[in-house]
């Protein structure tokens, strides 16, 4: 609209010499058209003469273009100063495009540097509380001393004493209870009539089992003990038969106890 406007304001005189000049122009690209319409191909039985004649061509078309120089506008004061408002209004519209496209880079890398600076805080808070963390572990682990864990260590020392004692109770009435020591008196074995006097120095089978621990845990290289007469024959057959000790492969009078794991 406002260029319609701005052609308006332009003098009869004006606008009569632009279109004189039109008109000249016009005529001569006809005249160039209907030169190149009537003009004949130029035929040559030789492809690269041909090729050659268009190469010259080419050259001299290149060589009057290149010493031709621009038409200027006519010098009417009024003509110019249309075409100069018509090429401002022009640059113009296309800075103001871009501008806002810049306005739009602009506070799209304003939000992402919010959402940065945002993440940096958000880093930066957590980088204080590990520091801090690892500032009081650091004066923890100064604190405890040598003397502290050995202390820590002898008492972890006696409650596992105090819990494998009363393990040992434990398992002491049980087989108190159920596995007495047999009393001394006369059995008769079958189809003969004989009396067998039991042996005053048979241990208990709680006693059997405690020498078998203490031998594992005292002399691990050589776990065995050997059976001798303090041995009740039955209470040996039932460690053997439950899988609870085992004999030497080579000397059936020791036994130990089984590896469990």
């Amino acid at each position: 609209m406002a260029e319609v406007e701005a052609a308006a304001e332009l003098s009869e005189e004006a606008l009569s010499e632009l279109m004189e000049l039109c008109e000249d122009q016009f005529a001569q690209l006809e005249k160039l058209q209907n030169e190149i319409i009537l003009c004949k191909p130029d035929f040559c039985e030789n492809p690269q003469e041909q090729a050659v004649n268009r190469l010259m061509a080419t050259e001299a078309e290149l060589t009057q273009w290149q010493t031709e120089g621009p038409k200027l506008l006519p010098s009417n004061s009024e003509v110019l100063l249309q075409a100069g408002r018509e090429e401002m209004l022009k640059l113009c519209s296309e800075l103001e495009m871009i501008v806002s496209c810049h306005k739009a880079k602009r506070d799209k890398l304003r939000e992402t540097k919010e959402l940065e600076q945002k993440w940096l805080e958000d880093k930066k808070q957590a980088l204080v509380a590990a520091s801090d963390h690892v500032e009081r572990l650091q004066k923890d682990k100064e604190k405890i001393s040598a003397n502290s864990v050995l202390q820590d260590t002898k008492a972890k020392i006696q409650k596992m004493k105090v819990y494998q004692e009363k393990l040992m109770e434990c398992l002491g009435e049980v087989l108190e209870k159920h596995v007495p020591l047999p009393q001394n008196e006369s059995h008769k074995k079958k189809k003969k009539n004989i009396t067998q006097e039991l042996n005053d120095d048979l241990i208990s089978l709680n006693e059997i089992l405690e020498l078998l621990m203490n031998k594992v845990l005292n002399t691990p290289h050589d776990p065995y003990v050997t059976v001798d007469d303090t041995f009740w024959p039955p209470y040996v057959e039932m460690l053997l038969r439950y899988g609870v000790a085992v004999r030497h492969q080579e000397n059936n009078f020791k036994i130990r106890l089984e590896t469990f794991c």
